[in-house]
């Protein structure tokens, strides 16, 4: 295998620790609609999908449906009151930016493909001081296709001027995962984002723990032929 030239990186749950505003924002609506509020220790198994996967996954939590014309109503409120709070209690993970430094004096192209919509990632990795690293920032309307879609993947490389062919993708979530086995990518997963099937269950190439990991956890990868996934 040719050493992989681009990253490309899920956002939330992956570069940043964004469950409080996600989760602040949910509970903003399920307030208003006479719902209870849920933890933010719930963010594990409710966040990974995007915003309309986090409604209905809350509202589930709460014994109730969304109808589909509520769901739409439900969403733009959402998108709406997150904006204007989506880093008010937001970080990057410990490392994040060292490692980011380091990709990029290597000389590797960096992206971002999430689901989380374009508008808000771009403010949310401004607001952090994390947009100078990235050639491009994919959101989930960004094409016509969003993961797991392996297609939003491999336009997400191509936005950032990198070639499919030798890339790698790093994420937290299933979806994240099989996107990129579907679009034929290896793959890191970080085991502390935002998801309830433990991580070295998902087939990524690589687990990882700590962002100081992933420099070590691409070089592994560079080396290897096809070979099962594997863990830390």
């Amino acid at each position: 295998m040719m050493q992989p030239r681009t990253a490309i990186f899920d956002l939330d749950g992956t570069l940043v620790d964004s469950a409080r505003d996600l989760m602040g924002t949910l509970n903003f609506i399920l307030a208003r609609e006479g719902l209870p509020a849920l933890p933010v220790e719930k963010a594990h198994s409710l966040l990974g999908a995007g915003a309309r996967a986090l409604l209905e996954r809350g509202f589930a939590e709460c014994g109730q449906t969304i109808e589909p014309a509520r769901m739409d109503v439900l969403y733009g409120d959402f998108l709406d009151y997150y904006g204007e709070h989506l880093a008010d209690e937001t970080v990057a993970f410990d490392g994040v930016e060292e490692t980011l430094q380091t990709l990029k004096a290597r000389g590797w192209v960096l992206g971002v493909c999430t689901n989380k919509v374009t508008e808000h990632s771009v403010r949310l990795i401004e607001a952090l001081k994390l947009a100078p690293y990235f050639s491009a920032i994919c959101g989930r309307d960004a094409f016509a296709w969003f993961k797991p879609d392996p297609r939003h993947l491999t336009l997400s490389i191509e936005a950032a001027g990198g070639d499919p062919a030798h890339a790698i993708m790093v994420g937290d979530s299933k979806t994240d995962i099989d996107t990129a086995l579907r679009a034929g990518l290896p793959s890191v997963c970080v085991d502390f984002g935002y998801t309830d099937i433990p991580a070295t269950q998902l087939g990524a190439t690589r687990v990882i723990s700590h962002f100081d990991e992933l420099i070590s956890a691409i070089d592994a990868i560079t080396g290897l032929t096809a070979q099962p996934a594997l863990s830390k």
